[in-house]
């Protein structure tokens, strides 16, 4: 008999054609490990340049060569150049002397002395008090991620069922992708294998009448191994045009504390928030929660055909303070709460590096504020910015929690295609507690291993069981 893989779609390969050149132009970018434009000097032999204010440089070489990176207050970097044309630098910054800790640790006290103000934005119902200016980032790396151990083959004889929840989530991709694109291996705890192939969207026949979803499945030939076989599974939900979709009440929870500086933190977040502005419609409802030091709302019941009052709320954040993460998500649930659609679709959009370190920070208590909205039908989708300090495994955490979906947004591409490409797959549900349970046939076939979904197993028992929380399947949009 042969064993079977559990698999939920296809293989991907990629090939490539090298070509040796004498003579090329280099292109790339140069940040920090906090994910800010470093001005630098990069260096091939006697050819040098600096790098622009967005940490972008071009530079012209003879022959392959190898680039030196330097900055004040930075590590040189050296990069061999090979076929390449683009190579993106980290830099890591030098560890300070201990006069120099002295001297940053009494300036810090300083700037932390210094007079709150208060933020005021357009359409404001509370105020928000905000400490300035933000204090320097700590120069080392924090990113946390869970550790996974793959699932290993499991005999039929012995365990005919496997039972697990769905996950819609595709963070680990553009996360993924991230660390690629800045010439690092990412951590193992960040490739999730099914989060790497939900990402793409595959063409998968419709449902028909009433069903929300099909149910498609392909065997074939395992590449790697081909004593085995691979199961395909794949669900496809029902597309929905967005006029037919149920108004919305939408809570943006903004973190812009101090650790949200940068482009790729609060600014880009301010631009993937005005491009989901785009989206809605006359029937949604918008408020703005921001928190930092403290947590205020910016911005309550909206119409989303005040595109012009949001967008002005939007643009008008500013990072500082520390982060009081556990009082923003209860303060967006008190304010979801009251501006509850019993027939529409209610839901946080959370929008954090991951960093809580103020108030409700620990796990337990955030999951049981989220648990308990959950139940009142208030969802939550998390959307993760930045490097160097992103909390990975938190966000996977509350997404899950909170009936949601979570993603990591690496860019101005990714945002549109989670927040305008895929509008109804991010914020509207149209299955809830989606679990599976493939039973194997001992007569056919030996064992099986499900590939991924190491964080959905399920117990055999909890498939009929339906206080037992599982995945969401959301909305297809055309």
């Amino acid at each position: 008999m042969k064993s079977l893989l559990l698999f939920f779609a296809s293989t991907l390969f990629f090939g490539a054609s090298l070509n040796v050149l004498q003579t090329k132009t280099i292109t790339g970018n140069v940040i920090n490990e906090q994910g800010d434009p470093v001005i630098a000097t990069v260096r091939a032999g006697n050819i040098q340049v600096k790098t622009d204010t967005k940490g972008n440089y071009t530079i012209k070489i003879e022959k392959e060569s190898i680039l030196y990176f330097s900055a004040d207050g930075y590590q040189t970097e050296k990069v061999k150049i090979g076929q390449q044309t683009i190579y993106n630098v980290v830099m890591k910054s030098m560890s300070p002397k201990p006069e120099e800790m002295a001297k940053l640790e009494k300036k810090k006290l300083s700037q932390s002395m210094k007079v709150s103000r208060e933020m005021a934005l357009p359409g404001i119902m509370s105020s928000v008090t905000v400490r300035q200016p933000y204090l320097e980032r700590e120069t080392f790396n924090t990113e946390e991620y869970d550790n996974i151990s793959e699932n290993g083959f499991k005999k039929v004889s012995d365990h005919p069922l496997s039972t697990f929840s769905i996950d819609v989530d595709a963070a680990s991709y553009s996360n993924v992708r991230r660390f690629l694109q800045n010439g690092k291996l990412p951590p193992a705890g960040a490739v999730r294998t099914e989060e790497m192939i939900n990402y793409f969207k595959y063409d998968y026949p419709q449902p028909t009448g009433k069903d929300p979803f099909s149910i498609n499945t392909v065997l074939s030939e395992c590449p790697w191994n081909k004593e085995n076989k691979l199961l395909l599974i794949g669900l496809q939900g029902k597309e929905i045009p967005t006029e037919k979709l149920p108004a919305s009440n939408l809570v943006f929870l903004i973190d812009v504390s101090g650790s949200m500086m940068g482009e790729n933190r609060l600014p880009l977040v301010k631009k993937s928030l005005n491009m989901l502005t785009d989206k809605l419609r006359e029937k949604d409802v918008i408020s703005i929660v921001v928190y930092a030091g403290s947590t205020g709302v910016v911005l309550n019941a909206e119409s989303g055909g005040n595109k012009e009052t949001i967008k002005k709320v939007i643009d008008g954040l500013e990072a500082s303070g520390s982060t009081a993460g556990g009082a923003g998500i209860q303060m967006a649930y008190k304010i979801a709460g009251k501006n509850f659609m019993k027939a529409g679709n209610n839901r946080v959009i959370l929008c954090t590096d991951g960093d809580f370190n103020v108030g409700a920070s620990s796990n337990d208590e955030l999951i049981r504020i989220i648990e308990k909205e959950r139940e009142k039908g208030i969802y939550l989708t998390v959307l993760g910015f930045g490097m160097g300090n992103y909390k990975d495994s938190k966000m996977q955490l509350l997404a899950d929690k909170g009936n949601g979906n979570h993603a990591y947004i690496d860019g101005l591409n990714e945002a549109k295609k989670v927040l305008v490409t895929e509008f109804g797959g991010t914020l509207f549900t149209i299955a809830k507690d989606v679990k599976l349970q493939v039973e194997f046939n001992p007569k056919k076939i030996a064992g099986y291993r499900l590939i991924g979904y190491e964080n959905r197993l399920l117990n055999k028992e909890d498939f009929n069981d339906d206080k037992k929380d599982a995945g969401e399947l959301a909305a297809d949009i055309p």
